[in-house]
C-alpha cells in the first residue's frame, strides 16, 4: 500500500531546500508527496517545479515585536488552520514532515486535529519560533546540531543532521575550474556572504586581495548589488553575485570556504567535506542563532571561527591561512560524522512515523 507524506515548510529557502532534498529519496521509498505552503509564498514555485502536487493556505507571520500586523495576522493563522484541517481531512497523510517557518504552524496543528503523526526539523541550534509552538505536538523532533536535542522534551529529540540536495554532490571541478578561469596551480578559497551576500565580509575579503592571491585563487559570491567593477578582470578573483545550477562545481573546485554560519549552508560544507572559517552575523544583526551554529562546529572541529567584531583583512587572511594549512585536520573530524547524510538519517524517521 503507497504510504502518504504532506511536507511542509516556506517562508525562507532555509525552509524549503532540505524538503526539495528529501523528495527524491522519498519517492524512491515509494511515498506520494503532497506540499502545504502559503498562498504566495517562494516555496510555491520551487516545489511546483519539482512536479509535486502543492496546495496554498493563509498565513500569518509570528513576531517577536509589536505590530498591527500581529492583529491582522491572528485572523490569518486561524483561517489558514482551518483549511490546513480540511485539507489533511481529506488527503488522509500517513504523516506530516515541517521544516518550520510560519506556514507550518497551522499545518502541524492541522494533523494534530486529525491525529496524524508529526515529524518535525530544526535547522538552528535553538528552536525558532514556528517550532517552538510546533514542537508539542511532534513525535519526533529532528536537529541539525546534537546540543539542540536539550532544548527538547526528552525522548523527542533526534539529531540527524540536515537533508542536502543531491545535486551538491555532482560538481565537477574542472568545470569549476573553467567557470573562474582558473588553474589547477594555486590552491582555491570560495567565499559566500549567505544569500544576500555580507558587505562586512567582501569589504575586508578585498582588503586582504593584494596579499592572498600572491598564494591563493578567490572565487567570491558577493552578493546581489554588491560586484566591484574595479575587479572585474584581477588575475586568480572571479566574482559572482549569486549562483545557483553552477554552484556545486564551484564547491568541486574549492579547497577552503570562507562564509557565514547559516545552519544549512554550514550543514552543505559539512556534507561535501570542505573546511571552513565561519564568520557568524553578530548578535546585534540577529537573534544570535549563527553564533551558536558557528561555536557547534568549532567544538566539533569541523570548522574555525572568526567573530564579526574581530574581522579586519589582516585577521582574515591569518585565519585562512591557518586554515588551509591545517585542512586536513577538519576533514578527518568532518569524515568521521554521522550528520553529513541527513537525508539517510531523516528519512529512517520518517519510516518509523
Amino acid at each position: 500500500m503507497v504510504k502518504k507524506i504532506v511536507l511542509t515548510g516556506g517562508g525562507t529557502a532555509g525552509h524549503v531546500t532540505p524538503n526539495l532534498a528529501l523528495i527524491p529519496a522519498l519517492k524512491k521509498e515509494g511515498y506520494e508527496i503532497v506540499y502545504i505552503g502559503s498562498e504566495q509564498g517562494m516555496e510555491k514555485g520551487l516545489i511546483e517545479k519539482e512536479n509535486i502536487t502543492y496546495y496554498g493556505i493563509p498565513t500569518g507571520k509570528l513576531r517577536r515585536y509589536l505590530s498591527f500586523k500581529n492583529v491582522t495576522d491572528v485572523f490569518r493563522v486561524i483561517s489558514g488552520i482551518k483549511e490546513a484541517t480540511s485539507l489533511i481531512r481529506k488527503l488522509k497523510p500517513d504523516i506530516v514532515f515541517s521544516k518550520g517557518g510560519f506556514v507550518a504552524v497551522p499545518v502541524v496543528l492541522g494533523a494534530k486535529f486529525n491525529k496524524v503523526p508529526v515529524i518535525v526539523h530544526e535547522s538552528d541550534m535553538t528552536p525558532g519560533l514556528a517550532n517552538k509552538i510546533a514542537m508539542p505536538f511532534a513525535k519526533k523532533v529532528c536537529t541539525t546540531f546534537p546540543e539542540t536535542v536539550n532544548y527538547i522534551t526528552k525522548g523527542k529529540g533526534i539529531n540527524t543532521g540536515t537533508p542536502i540536495r543531491k545535486q551538491l554532490f555532482e560538481g565537477q571541478k574542472q568545470k569549476g575550474l573553467e567557470l573562474c578561469g582558473f588553474t589547477e596551480e594555486k590552491p582555491i578559497i570560495m567565499v559566500m556572504g549567505g544569500s544576500l551576500g555580507s558587505v562586512k565580509i567582501n569589504v575586508q575579503l578585498r582588503g586582504a586581495l593584494p596579499t592572498l592571491l600572491k598564494d591563493f585563487q578567490l572565487v567570491h559570491i558577493c552578493g546581489k548589488g554588491n560586484f566591484d567593477k574595479k575587479l572585474e578582470n584581477k588575475k586568480g578573483y572571479k566574482q559572482f553575485e549569486y549562483l545557483s545550477e553552477e554552484l556545486p562545481h564551484i564547491f568541486a573546485m574549492s579547497d577552503v570556504v570562507i562564509s557565514r554560519a547559516g545552519s544549512n549552508s554550514i550543514s552543505e560544507f559539512l556534507a561535501l567535506k570542505k573546511p571552513s572559517l565561519l564568520i557568524p552575523l553578530s548578535a546585534k544583526a540577529s537573534r544570535g542563532d549563527q553564533i551558536l551554529n558557528a561555536q557547534s562546529f568549532e567544538k566539533q572541529g569541523f570548522s574555525m571561527v572568526l567573530q564579526e567584531e574581530d574581522m579586519t583583512y589582516i585577521s582574515l587572511e591569518k585565519a585562512v591561512r591557518s586554515l588551509y594549512d591545517n585542512r586536513q585536520k577538519y576533514i578527518k573530524n568532518m569524515e568521521k560524522s554521522h550528520m553529513s547524510d541527513g537525508v539517510k538519517e531523516v528519512i529512517k524517521v520518517i519510516k518509523k512515523g
